[in-house]
């Protein structure tokens, strides 16, 4: 059994060998001063009591004590590693940031995957989006691409955020998962039947990180050297090939060991089997944009890769574990507001959302001065500003430069070459209704053109295995809702649920549902042979 452990179980062996014959270095205390003995508490006599001067015992305890910040409100459960983006094709008649200023350009990075509902200990393998965030540290300044998974999200106003995670965290009185508050959230807001649809799919639960895609999700603005400008979507396509799950492995593994995406990750970048993602790009004029059948900046909704195909842009290979998980996945910190000059925000209002709330919670759970951490420390340019102080001040703090501006004393000076692009606002400023707008043709084409049959049958098989849980009131919406984008669709979900409800009224009876081969074959032809499309491949 020893034998077969693989590199991240063997990691402290493999630490150990790699000092070769080196001697344990002399411990010490967070200040440096050499420690004699770590066993033994300083006291009065054998049996006590303890001595206040015992600085060996308050330096550990009190380290101790505040050695855990606040986790990740969500996201908090994550893998992290680093390598490199390399440019593969040139876009610089699209955009003029210097990530992309030559073919065979390469930019350092860091990445990290994450659950979005589940806490720091919750399994890998359950059924949620996964983060899909990339810190590339180029000479312009970090550029922070913070995306999931999915081409879509559940919610297109970023006011809604807090109660959409609410109501997927727990309920504040039990502090257990609700089926009820989720439901019923999903249910009130029908713009969320897109991404829950794909959730309940197959790829709701991805088989570890290295198979899944991921995308900038949002609508961004590239501006070119000319200060022309487009709209964009970004797309990593893994080169590993999709693979997920089936709700019965997710199940094991949580139980056996549910740890495993971070592991998997772990040990294919230790076994040199380094994981790439294509990188692409989707472009939409300004123009297109005004005549686009949809709100163009809604994150509920993808772009048809018919109308706006992918452009190939570059390679992201990860080739490098992190030395050290807490100092350098833990405290890494993804700001959408970071995108340096040629990459600007669209209109998109859950994107506009996050450029407040991203740093906010930042300076929250690791301070001030966040970005002073070696990990978001944009490394590869000089940090010159008028920023002074704060807790965990780490640098020389600009020393005696002036800290107001402007001055007169040769200090730091803006660069009109860097102004934002000029756009036009004209509406009336107001609190628009955004929930009417179409929230089915999407989900209706998702489901009869891009799944299979036996995949609609096991989205229907999912949602109902968990709608099963919320009240019958809440039951009743989510069916509405459904029946809206498809009556094939609504009509398995209900017919699913009255069985699931018989049953709960007959607990000492199991009932197996079971469909036949002829019932499979009726299913089938329901929907005939069309072409499938490849907006989520």
């Amino acid at each position: 059994m020893a034998e077969n452990r693989d590199k991240a179980t063997d990691q402290m062996k493999i630490w150990k060998e790699g000092r070769g014959a080196q001697k344990p270095e002399t411990l010490t205390t967070g200040a440096g001063v050499p420690v004699g003995d770590k066993l033994n508490e300083q006291t009065a006599g054998p049996r006590g009591p303890l001595l206040v001067q015992d600085v060996v015992f308050t330096d550990e305890m009190g380290h101790f004590d505040r050695e855990r910040i606040p986790e990740r409100v969500v996201h908090a459960k994550g893998a992290g590693a680093f390598g490199y983006l390399e440019v593969t094709h040139d876009i610089t008649r699209f955009c003029k940031a210097k990530v992309f200023e030559y073919v065979g350009k390469t930019t350092p990075l860091g990445i990290r995957f994450s659950t979005v509902a589940g806490e720091s200990g919750s399994a890998d393998t359950v059924r949620d989006p996964r983060g899909f965030a990339v810190k590339l540290y180029t000479e312009e300044g970090n550029w922070d691409l913070t995306g999931n998974n999915t081409p879509i999200f559940f919610i297109r106003d970023a006011l809604l955020f807090p109660s959409f995670i609410h109501s997927q965290k727990r309920n504040p009185q039990t502090h257990l998962k609700d089926p009820d508050m989720m439901w019923d959230f999903w249910s009130l807001r029908p713009e969320s039947l897109h991404q829950t649809t794909f959730m309940f799919t197959d790829r709701g639960i991805p088989d570890g990180h290295r198979h899944m895609n991921g995308y900038g999700s949002h609508a961004f603005k590239l501006i070119n050297a000319e200060g022309h400008p487009v709209y964009c979507k970004f797309h990593f396509k893994t080169d590993q090939g999709i693979k997920n799950l089936s709700p019965e492995e997710a199940e094991h593994l949580a139980s056996t060991d549910p740890d495993y995406a971070i592991r998997d990750l772990y040990n294919a970048i230790s076994n040199g089997n380094f994981p790439s993602w294509s990188f692409y790009i989707q472009v939409m004029t300004f123009e297109q944009a005004e005549k686009f059948p949809w709100n163009p900046f809604d994150l509920t909704k993808v772009w048809s890769h018919k109308d706006y195909p992918l452009i190939p842009v570059g390679k992201l290979v990860l080739n490098r574990n992190p030395v050290n998980y807490f100092a350098e996945v833990e405290q890494m910190a993804f700001d959408p507001s970071n995108m340096p000059p040629g990459i600007e925000p669209s209109p998109d209002k859950m994107l506009q959302g996050r450029l407040f709330a991203y740093p906010d919670t930042h300076r929250h759970r690791l301070g001030a001065n966040y970005l002073h951490l070696p990990v978001n420390c944009p490394f590869s340019t000089r940090v010159a500003n008028y920023q002074r102080d704060g807790p965990m001040c780490m640098s020389d703090n600009q020393g005696g430069a002036p800290n107001y501006y402007p001055n007169s004393f040769s200090a730091p000076e803006t660069q009109p070459r860097f102004m934002e692009s000029k756009f036009r606002v004209s509406p009336d400023v107001g609190r628009y209704n955004s929930s009417d707008e179409d929230n089915v043709t999407q989900v209706r084409t998702f489901y009869t053109q891009v799944l299979s049959e036996q995949e609609r049958q096991r989205l229907c098989q999912n949602i109902a295995g968990h709608l099963k849980g919320a009240q019958l009131f809440i039951q009743k919406r989510a069916v509405q809702t459904i029946l809206a984008v498809h009556q094939d669709y609504g009509n398995r979900v209900q017919e699913l649920l009255d069985k699931y409800n018989a049953e709960a009224k007959q607990p000492l009876l199991p009932v197996y549902l079971t469909i036949s081969e002829g019932e499979q074959s009726k299913m089938g032809k329901r929907f005939g042979s069309r072409p499938r499309l490849s907006w989520y491949s």
